[in-house]
């Protein structure tokens, strides 16, 4: 008898996604559909990129942002002739890991106001060589200037080598004035702490320093979903935490054998009424 999750039939629920630790794709799935209500909200009304990975984080795994002939539980977006998807409730979410999505990626603006940007992200991307020390640093550095425009941030591991950092909008800014904000940030700690920063991509500038990337802030651009896995060993999670949880989490600490021990069902339970603007 097949596994149904909230009425999806589950097939080759057995399936290894990650060899290394046995998970299967009934785990993923499990997964998905237990953390749904918490990262509906990040989800419900953005367009998607997600990572599928049909066998496994050790084949070939594939972006995929257009629907093709799966149209099955998902919305489907027009932008001029190109068709693209959101989801709306759990069920979308546990159909998705079904069909072997692993990761979500998300836009920055709502189908509501496509062209008007409501979440900006930083990602914070060290130098392989760099100690979590630093780049702790420069997770504060970053909110201290954010503090300073007074504007509220939020934090989430990265899943991988670095921290997420967040500030949600209204809707009243293009996305031309969105990335220029967010350039002029990065380039404000890149001239302020000229020795730990860079907003330049590439590789030869960055070492031993932390890439501050900005370019997340562009029409188009996506960023890894809070609560999403990545289709990396250790299963990890890209996780909302606290800031004064900043020292004790490190940004691949959280993953789906240890996740429930982070679970705060109010983590950035304000994040999306705040009437924050770019002036």
């Amino acid at each position: 008898m097949k596994e149904k999750i909230l009425g999806i039939e589950i097939t080759n629920s057995s399936k290894i996604i990650y060899p290394n630790e046995k998970i299967t794709k009934l785990d993923v799935v499990n997964y998905y559909s237990e953390v749904s209500t918490l990262m509906l909200p990040y989800l419900k009304n953005r367009l998607l990129s997600v990572i599928r990975c049909h066998q496994g984080i050790k084949g070939e795994c594939f972006f995929k942002k257009h629907p093709t002939t799966e149209r099955k539980y998902l919305n489907i977006f027009k932008i001029q002739n190109d068709e693209y998807f959101y989801l709306n409730d759990s069920k979308q979410i546990v159909y998705q890991a079904q069909m072997g999505t692993v990761e979500f990626h998300t836009w920055g603006s709502n189908i509501k106001n496509l062209d008007k940007p409501d979440i900006m992200t930083f990602d914070l991307d060290p130098d392989e060589k760099l100690s979590l020390e630093k780049l702790r640093q420069g997770v504060w550095h970053l909110k201290e200037v954010l503090d300073l425009l007074k504007l509220k941030s939020y934090l989430k591991t990265s899943g991988g080598k670095g921290y997420h950092i967040l500030i949600p909008f209204s809707y009243s800014n293009s996305y031309e004035k969105f990335n220029e904000f967010s350039k002029n940030v990065a380039l404000l700690m890149e001239q302020k702490w000229p020795k730990l920063y860079t907003s330049n991509i590439r590789k030869e500038d960055r070492k031993g320093k932390i890439f501050v990337d900005y370019l997340r802030n562009n029409f188009g651009a996506t960023c890894v979903a809070p609560f999403s896995l990545r289709a990396r060993e250790g299963a990890k999670i890209s996780f909302p935490i606290d800031w004064k949880d900043l020292e004790k989490i490190s940004p691949n600490e959280i993953d789906i054998f240890n996740y429930k021990k982070y679970f705060d069902k109010n983590i950035w339970k304000d994040f999306f009424i705040q009437k924050q603007k770019i002036y």
